[in-house]
């Protein structure tokens, strides 16, 4: 009898993180360009429809300025989520699998086909996405509420901003705003910004993907603070022509963060999750 045969199998070893140079933005940002133009209309599609949605909350909320205010800055904490049809989008280009609606279709209801309670199923990500739109949903209203209280008048368009908010005479009311979300918004990118593309492409669960998340943005302090300066600078670039900036900046950036995770961990020793 072989005695290796009796022998143990060695444990699946855990993904390592890279210390990687802030320059490597740029080559992140590349790479997403070619992904969303190799993918063509599926990916510009996906842009487009979040343009549109954004067009739309514009449209509701043009008269509740507060509450727009904090819509698009909470979009910033759900991007993730919303990034997700771009991330399998990139995985499948690179592993060199089709790209096309069937594949989407499977990974939005994978989750119906995967046990609840099975470590690194699918149901991590829904789990995951429900915490970012909770998070997301809590600085909208707290934004609003914290706004509307502090400047004491009716904020109902961007002029009143600025002059209530931005400009007001008394206290540093726009500073504290921006301070305060910042504070709010730095663990909740620290916790997701490769939680979701690690959950798509390997079977993790929720705390391995949020904690290999941390010690990315420990490991690299530098170049996250300027990667989200970048998403978060050209997410609101893309906003600020109607929207429509988005259908280019959105697929952009969710395909670049593919990149970035595949950059900032090293996965090669953990079980990947099935193309579905």
């Amino acid at each position: 009898m072989n005695p290796a045969m009796n022998a143990p199998s060695a444990p699946p070893r855990t993904a390592s993180v890279r210390t990687v140079k802030p320059a490597r933005i740029l080559s992140w940002l590349q790479a997403g360009w070619r992904d969303a133009v190799a993918i063509g209309p599926l990916s510009w599609g996906h842009g487009l429809a979040i343009a549109a949605f954004g067009a739309v909350v514009l449209w509701f909320a043009h008269q509740q300025f507060l509450l727009l205010a904090g819509a698009f800055s909470g979009f910033l904490v759900v991007a993730p989520l919303v990034a997700t049809s771009f991330y399998a989008m990139s995985r499948s280009r690179e592993l060199g699998a089709p790209v096309n609606v069937h594949m989407l279709l499977s990974v939005w209801t994978g989750w119906q086909r995967a046990r609840i309670s099975e470590p690194g199923s699918y149901w991590c990500m829904v789990r995951f996405g429900l915490l970012l739109m909770l998070a997301g949903t809590g600085w909208v209203v707290t934004s609003a509420s914290m706004l509307s209280l502090a400047s004491g008048q009716a904020v109902h368009n961007p002029m009143d901003f600025v002059q209530h908010v931005l400009l007001a005479k008394q206290g540093w009311l726009f500073e504290s705003w921006v301070v305060f979300g910042a504070m709010l918004a730095a663990p909740v990118f620290a916790s997701s910004v490769v939680s979701m593309p690690y959950m798509l492409d390997r079977k993790v669960c929720i705390r391995q993907a949020i904690n290999r998340s941390w010690e990315v943005v420990l490991e690299n302090p530098l170049t996250m603070a300027l990667w989200a300066v970048t998403l978060a600078g050209l997410t609101v670039l893309g906003m600020l022509p109607a929207m429509l900036g988005l259908v280019v900046v959105m697929p952009v950036l969710g395909h670049a963060s593919w990149h970035a995770y595949r950059d900032l961990l090293d996965t090669s020793g953990e079980v990947a999750r099935e193309l579905l």
